[in-house]
């Protein structure tokens, strides 16, 4: 499978290189850099392509103190301690880098990634800088970026090209709730890299944390933009990460497209990494197939970057807070992520706030962003997050009321993104008689407001049974009874007037959140969430800075990796852990500026991305894939998809009936990113074969789901004929 894509994708191969031999050091170590303003960059010499070293390998150009460069596409998450490529670098060789280069791939209006790996075995690399300015392709064609600085960061227009900062925590327990889910059952549940030895029968496991391999290891998770952190220095020992984003403009012609990546140390040209990407000749939607719902704290992101909650309204610090909020909406939506919030009480308020987000119009150059989903808008709200509505103590006519004016406002706006908007009832309640009277009263509505969708989380097969009335079962994923579940699912799936969606994550049921899961978890949960025809995803928070449900309070979230749960004992199998403990449950997103924790602050306003969204963004990406692929070969497509997750969600079934949490099972999919990239370039040939005799007229995504839909359904008519 893996030399298929050598057979259909042409890149640029510019020599064939022998494999060096190193020694292996590895060393656990601690973050040793503290943030540095952006203008203490120091400058940096530009390489032309074709000025490779002319060695038999890839290696410097000059006296370095970086051993090893190697690269991947991020799905096989890199330690700081690991020295791969010193140890054997033939052993790094993957499908993005063949030890000589790194090879990508991608269609328009996607963004492809890169995992640079930069290891100093012996000696401290100093004052190093990382540069990469464009690639150009046919006929002069390029894919370029410029330079930024401060809040500069955040203004995407003509920053087609990203390169981060990666910075890492430190893994002192395993997750054990939403992450694991029995972990106390089976071992088998854990990711393979923070497993015990066991016993693969009976999936006990056998000695301490120190025999987890994953035992205080420095995770990869926060991307910083490079700008704010350069020059940098890799301690003696280590590796250090670079993440690259690359944007290919939906005007960009289709073609192989080269660069040169330029590593400086101490101002002296020392590396060039050639990079070649392959663009094809079809797009994907502004609009995802993969609908997602990420919750943002407004209180939690004011209160680390403005010190206080509740800014007053009317004062300049509330629209400070209100241009941070749309800086955190404009990064997730160049993730393909669509945010929610609480900050809305009165439908008033809309036009201050959300008018903007919802017609797309936050996503235009007009307001600094460039990417995918321009002019777009967020595609989702949600009215009263977690049970705020004001009015949830009232009336049938209260709730009659205050239904029709929120319909009637949507009504109103006319807006070009379809929009998915509901009440959210209320949260995890077990008082369903509740529940469904809330959601009958809505129904009987004789205005309008009987067109607004009641939603709830709760346990799906739980939602058949109480809430009939219910629209939205929004419910959290634990193994069940596979008939019970997929009956469940059929009745609101096959229902034009009900929606499902799912939130959260556990293992084996899909990939997880936590910091120390595999880096293409939240790759299966989009390919989970396509497989299952789940219509929405929603994750419970992306800025949880405060874990009050714990009681570690206030987290300083660059330092610290468990951010939900108590931590109370050290336990001699699972490390720190308490009720609930998770690694970077609840924070997708790191604040820029920090008034809390002012050492890890750099002093911007707006957010970081954590690399665990890029790995959901490379998922939801893959969803586009499989909805224009199956348009043209469904069998295929099919077959593809139950190769690479067999079993997801309730499909595996249980082992015991009356505890329907508890399996024995390993997760059925590869935790091999070659894997999923075999796949994705199989994906994408049946779809750039089927376009190539096509017009651009016929294959550009629409921006409607419906639009999208009726493609699909002329493609498939196309292809069958």
């Amino acid at each position: 499978m893996k030399n298929f894509i050598c057979a259909f994708t042409v890149f640029v191969l510019l020599s064939s290189f022998a494999d060096c031999a190193g020694s292996q050091a590895t060393v656990a170590l601690e973050p040793t850099r503290t943030p540095q303003p952006s203008d203490t960059s120091a400058p940096t010499v530009i390489a032309e392509p074709g000025d490779f070293s002319p060695a038999d390998q890839l290696g410097p150009i000059a006296l370095s103190d970086i051993a090893q460069v190697w690269a991947n596409d991020g799905g096989d998450k890199v330690t700081r301690d690991e020295l791969r490529a010193t140890g054997d670098p033939g052993a790094v060789h993957n499908l993005v880098w063949d030890g000589t280069t790194i090879s990508l791939f991608g269609a328009r209006n996607e963004v492809v990634a890169f995992n640079l790996v930069i290891e100093a075995p012996t000696s401290d690399a100093t004052d190093v800088n990382v540069n990469l300015t464009s690639l150009t392709g046919p006929g002069g064609a390029s894919i370029s970026t410029v330079p930024a600085s401060g809040d500069g960061v955040f203004n995407y227009v003509g920053r087609n090209i990203e390169l981060f900062y990666v910075r890492y925590l430190e893994i002192k327990g395993i997750s054990t709730d939403l992450f694991f889910l029995g972990y106390d059952y089976d071992e088998r549940h854990i990711p393979e890299r923070c497993r015990r030895p066991y016993d693969e029968e009976t999936g006990e496991g056998t000695g301490s944390w120190e025999d987890r391999p994953c035992h205080n290891k420095l995770y990869p998770d926060i991307a910083v933009p490079l700008e704010l952190y350069s020059p940098f220095t890799i301690p003696s020992g280590a590796n250090q990460s670079l993440w690259g984003d690359i944007y290919i403009p939906k005007t960009t012609p289709a073609g192989v497209y080269t660069g040169v990546i330029a590593i400086t140390e101490e101002n002296t040209l020392t590396w060039q990494i050639p990079i070649s990407l392959h663009v094809y000749n079809f797009a994907l939607p502004d609009l995802p197939n993969a609908r997602t719902m990420l919750f943002l704290c407004s209180e939690c992101i004011n209160d680390r970057y403005l010190g206080e909650e509740y800014p007053e309204p009317g004062s300049s610090v509330y629209a400070q807070s209100l241009e941070l909020a749309d800086r955190h909406f404009q990064l997730a939506h160049r993730h393909k992520i669509s945010l929610i919030d609480e900050s809305v009480e009165e439908v008033e308020q809309m036009d201050e706030t959300w008018t903007d987000r919802l017609s797309g119009a936050l996503f235009a150059a007009s307001k600094g962003y460039d990417g995918v989903g321009v002019g777009v808008g967020n595609n989702v709200y949600s009215i009263g997050t977690y049970g705020s509505w004001p009015w949830q103590g009232g009336t049938k006519a209260e709730m009659w009321t205050n239904t029709g004016d929120w319909v009637d406002w949507f009504d109103s706006q006319a807006f070009a993104t379809p929009t998915d908007y509901f009440l959210y009832l209320i949260d995890e309640s077990d008082d369903y008689d509740q529940i469904e009277q809330w959601a009958d009263w809505i129904d009987e509505n004789p205005g309008s407001g009987r067109r607004l969708m009641s939603m709830a989380t709760i346990g799906l097969p739980t939602a058949v049974a109480h809430t009939p009335d219910l629209d939205i079962p929004t419910s959290w994923m634990t193994l069940g009874l596979t008939d019970e579940w997929q009956s469940a699912a059929d009745s609101y799936r096959t229902n034009p007037d009900k929606r499902l969606y799912l939130y959260n994550s556990n293992r084996p049921a899909t990939g997880s959140f936590a910091i120390e899961d595999d880096g293409v978890a939240l790759r299966v949960l989009a390919w989970a969430q396509y497989k299952k025809r789940i219509e929405r995803w929603f994750y419970w928070e992306a800025t949880y800075y405060n874990n009050f449900g714990g009681n570690t309070g206030q987290t300083d979230v660059f330092l610290t990796a468990q951010t939900f749960g108590d931590l109370d004992r050290i336990d001699p199998v699972l490390g720190e852990t308490g009720w609930n403990y998770v690694n970077g449950d609840g924070v997708l997103l790191y604040p820029g500026a920090d008034t809390r924790y002012p050492g890890n602050s750099y002093g911007v306003m707006g957010p970081f991305a954590s690399l665990r969204l890029k790995h959901w963004r490379r998922g939801i990406q893959d969803v586009d894939y499989l909805t224009l692929a199956e348009a043209i070969d469904p069998t295929r497509t099919a077959e593809i998809v139950n190769e690479i997750i067999p079993k997801v969600l309730w499909e595996y079934g249980v082992t015991d009936p009356e505890d329907p949490t508890y399996i024995h099972t390993d997760v059925s999919w590869s935790t091999d990113p070659d894997d999923w990239e075999t796949a994705r370039a199989e994906l994408a040939d049946i779809i750039a074969s089927f376009y190539t005799n096509l017009s651009p007229q016929i294959y550009l995504p629409m921006v409607t789901r419906e639009g999208f839909a009726l493609q699909n359904k002329s493609l498939a008519n196309v292809a069958h004929k």
